[in-house]
């Protein structure tokens, strides 16, 4: 069975979303930053007259922060009724991965802090780490993410 995937980039690497966690992807416009936030929420954004909070991918992972470009995107997923941004270098790839391609992770990878990957396949010749979107937004102290949530939240009444 195939499952479709969002394929987007940060950095040199290619990783992937299931596609049914994302309601969306969008160019990145603006980012409202917020004030006490972990240095991974980078703020919140507008869409569909809504807010939401933006979480900066790059920064989550340990990577360096830099400056957003034209191919910067936000993709929108949702987990546990919450809905977030995330902040991506670029997104352009809708991809089916059949079950069969996809090497499950067992255990967290040597030299990686957070066990964010659910699984590993090869598209069109690259490696693609598959993303557990829920680890990922499981921050240590999730409380600012959701308080900016519920102040996105709050604003959208």
């Amino acid at each position: 069975m195939n499952e479709p995937y969002i394929i987007f980039e940060l950095g040199h690497a290619a990783y992937g979303v299931r596609s049914a966690d994302v309601l969306h992807v969008e160019i990145l416009e603006q980012v409202t930053p917020v004030p006490n936030a972990v240095p991974a929420v980078e703020g919140i954004v507008f869409s569909r007259g809504q807010l939401y909070p933006a979480l900066n991918l790059r920064v989550r992972f340990g990577l360096e922060r830099v400056a957003h470009t034209a191919q910067s995107r936000l993709i929108f997923v949702t987990v546990h009724e919450r809905t977030v941004a995330l902040v991506v270098d670029a997104a352009r790839e809708f991809r089916s991965i059949p079950a069969d391609a996809i090497r499950p992770v067992d255990a967290p990878l040597p030299g990686i802090v957070g066990n964010y990957v659910q699984g590993l396949a090869t598209v069109n010749g690259r490696m693609v780490l598959l993303l557990d979107i829920i680890a990922v937004l499981n921050l240590d102290d999730p409380a600012p993410l959701l308080a900016a949530a519920d102040a996105a939240q709050s604003q959208n009444v």
